[in-house]
């Protein structure tokens, strides 16, 4: 990308963020009190989830509505995830899991898919020095099939997990060329293999075989199961995500696209969930 092109594209942003500030300034005191006390309400409950997944969908379609290009949803999508993260950080959340980038994104506009991870590998460098990731001492990963991305993705992003190894405040996983179906196939290849290795036929293995095997072998291996899921955009569905771990998860389906998610919209969720009675099949 050209430099003017970079500046127009920072333009267009800048312009468009305001404008939607400008858009919300007249309801701002009435959204203030709501959200302080939803707050309060769920601060009084106290159940929050220990591991929260957050499907980030409609990017592309809350460019559209706005006007804006696709590639300036993406980036608004970005700035949602950091909002969205502090609001978990305040809250106490231990644990959440933002899937960024499916392995179905593949066949999307080359363009599109360069763009994202351009973009990813930018945030990873910017969380790899934010200062509320050291302050609250957030672990950070990456999960998914990384083989197939530009190598100066995967560098931002080992680097990002390396400088934040030792830390044991906040989880946050990043699943980015992330399939549930792939993710499954990948915790039985590395069971047989490791089974294998211990000089074990193929039907000592299958005889063998139990759910926490495989357990063991996911990309979230020693993580509690995510107990409450959060898709935006409308849609009514997992889309691969997680399929292993939602076996007993709380799903909510928020009506409103990723960048548009306010803390109000987050703060009903946890509400929600909240108010729900879990039973694990009993």
């Amino acid at each position: 990308m050209s430099t003017a092109t970079k500046s127009r594209s920072n333009l267009i942003r800048t312009g468009a963020r305001a404008a939607l500030k400008l858009r919300d300034a007249a309801s701002a005191p009435l959204y203030w009190w709501y959200a302080q006390h939803l707050e309060r309400q769920v601060k009084v409950h106290g159940r929050l989830p220990r591991h929260l997944g957050l499907i980030l969908d409609g990017n592309r379609r809350f460019a559209k509505a706005s006007g804006l290009q696709r590639e300036i949803g993406h980036s608004f999508g970005a700035d949602k995830a950091h909002e969205v993260m502090q609001w978990c950080l305040d809250l106490g959340i231990p644990t959440i899991t933002l899937w960024v980038l499916s392995t179905d994104n593949a066949s999307r506009d080359p363009e599109e898919i360069a763009h994202i991870l351009k973009l990813l590998e930018r945030e990873a460098l910017n969380l790899s020095k934010d200062p509320r990731i050291h302050g609250n001492k957030v672990r950070v990963r990456a999960i998914g099939q990384h083989s197939g991305m530009p190598p100066q993705v995967l560098a931002a992003l080992a680097q990002l997990e390396d400088r934040t190894r030792h830390y044991d405040g906040m989880l946050l996983n990043i699943a980015v060329g992330y399939g549930g179906r792939e993710e499954i196939v990948d915790a039985v290849k590395a069971h047989l293999e490791r089974e294998g290795a211990a000089g074990k036929s193929a039907a000592e293995v299958a005889s063998d075989l139990h759910p926490d095997h495989l357990s063991a072998q996911m990309y979230t291996a020693g993580v509690p199961d995510p107990d409450f899921i959060i898709r935006t955009s409308g849609e009514i569905r997992l889309s691969g995500f997680m399929l292993w771990q939602s076996v007993y998860s709380e799903f909510y389906f928020c009506d409103v696209y990723w960048p548009g998610f306010r803390r109000v919209d987050f703060l009903r969720a946890l509400r929600d969930f909240q108010d729900r009675k879990r039973r694990f099949g009993k």
